[in-house]
């Protein structure tokens, strides 16, 4: 048995840090970019590096982009309903 680590084993992200990331996601979609923040700010660096790192794989974007799509099409909603 090998006592390497593989580098592209995915690595855990906290049951905490994914609520925390639901609740930052929710928090721009309505528009309230201080919870957002705040929500972001709660997750743990290794639950974070996690995250990015499937994201990467995922969708081939960082979060920070991710966020700022979400923004702009959540926005872009609710113009459209007003």
């Amino acid at each position: 048995m090998s006592t390497q680590t593989n580098s592209s084993a995915a690595r855990p992200i906290s049951l905490m840090a994914a609520g925390e990331l639901r609740d930052a996601m929710t928090a721009i979609e309505e528009g309230k970019g201080p919870a957002a923040v705040a929500a972001l700010m709660s997750i743990d660096s290794a639950s974070w590096q996690a995250i990015e790192q499937r994201l990467a794989a995922l969708v081939g974007t960082d979060l920070r982009e991710l966020l700022l799509k979400v923004a702009g099409d959540s926005g872009k909603s609710a113009s459209a309903i007003a």
